[in-house]
C-alpha cells in the first residue's frame, strides 16, 4: 500500500490523469450522436480527433467544431464493415498523425421485426455494422496500438446488451457480442499495455432511437423503467468516455461501464 505522502502527492495532481493532451483519438461514428457527443468531448480533453463515418454528412462540421476547441479535428469517410477500407482508415489517420491513442466505436443501427418476419438480409445488416464492424477497428487499430504497446479502446455497447426485448432479434444480439468481445480483447491485450472496455448506455434521444421513443407508449414504457425517470442525454457520456480514454482508468480493463440512470438496477 502506498503511503499517505504518496498518495497525497498523487491526489494533489488527481485532475490531471483525465487530461488527453497530445492524444489522438480515432471515433468512428463520431459524426452524429453519441458519437458526436464523445468526439467533442476528447477534443475538449485535449485530443486531437479524426471522425470517421460511412457517409459524408456531419464529418466536415464536427471535425471543424473539433477545431473550434483547439485541437487538431480531421475526418474519413468509410463503410467499416468492409475491412479494407478500415485499413485504409487507419492508414489515413497513420498519416496525418503518426498514432493512435485511443479508439471509440460507436457506430450502430437498430431493426426490429417479429421473428418470423424479420428479414435475414436485414438480421446480417445490423450484425455487420454492430459488431463486424466493430471487430475490424479493433483488429487493425489494435495493431498499432500493439506496436506502441499502449492505448485506449472504448466499444459503445447498450442495456440491451444485457437483456433482451419484443421484436428486438439483431440489436440486442449485437450489443451482447460487443460486451463479450470487448472481455475477450481485454484478456488478450491487458498484458500488452491495452485497455478494452464499453459504455452501455440506456435509452437516449439520437437518431438510432428516435422512430421507437416517438410512439408515446414506448416513451412511457422507458421512463417507467428507469429510475431517475428521464431518458439519457448526450451530456451523459462525456464524463464516461473521458474517464475510460485517459490514465485515470489505467487498470479498468473488461469493464462494461453501464451508464442508464438505474435501468439495469430496477
Amino acid at each position: 500500500m502506498p503511503g499517505t505522502e504518496k498518495i497525497k502527492s498523487l491526489s494533489s495532481s488527481i485532475l490531471n490523469s483525465f487530461c488527453l493532451k497530445k492524444k489522438v483519438a480515432l471515433v468512428v461514428g463520431g459524426n452524429k450522436g453519441l458519437g458526436q457527443a464523445m468526439t467533442l468531448a476528447l477534443a475538449g480533453a485535449g485530443a486531437n480527433v479524426c471522425v470517421a463515418g460511412r457517409g459524408p454528412d456531419g464529418l466536415a462540421e464536427t471535425a471543424e467544431a473539433v477545431n473550434s476547441l483547439g485541437q487538431r479535428g480531421i475526418y474519413f469517410s468509410a463503410d467499416v464493415t468492409v475491412e479494407k477500407q478500415v485499413e485504409d482508415m487507419v492508414n489515413f489517420l497513420m498519416n496525418k498523425f503518426g498514432n493512435i491513442d485511443i479508439l471509440v466505436n460507436s457506430q450502430g443501427m437498430n431493426y426490429l421485426q417479429d421473428a418470423i418476419e424479420f428479414k435475414t438480409s436485414q438480421w446480417q445488416k445490423v450484425m455487420d455494422v454492430n459488431i463486424k464492424s466493430v471487430f475490424l477497428c479493433c483488429k487493425h487499430v489494435g495493431k498499432v496500438m500493439l506496436d506502441n504497446k499502449k492505448g485506449k479502446i472504448i466499444n459503445v455497447s447498450s442495456v440491451r446488451g444485457f437483456q433482451g426485448r419484443l421484436k428486438d432479434l439483431a440489436y440486442a444480439p449485437s450489443k451482447g457480442a460487443v460486451n463479450q468481445l470487448t472481455r475477450s480483447l481485454a484478456i488478450e491485450w491487458g498484458s500488452r499495455g491495452i485497455n478494452v472496455n464499453a459504455i452501455a448506455p440506456a435509452f437516449t434521444p439520437t437518431a438510432i432511437s428516435e422512430a421507437f421513443l416517438k410512439d408515446k407508449k414506448n416513451y412511457s414504457w422507458a421512463i417507467s423503467r428507469i429510475p431517475m425517470k428521464r431518458l439519457g442525454k448526450p451530456e451523459d457520456i462525456l464524463g464516461p468516455v473521458i474517464f475510460l480514454a485517459s490514465n485515470a482508468s489505467n487498470f479498468v480493463n473488461g469493464h462494461i461501464l453501464v451508464v442508464d440512470g438505474g435501468w439495469l438496477a430496477a
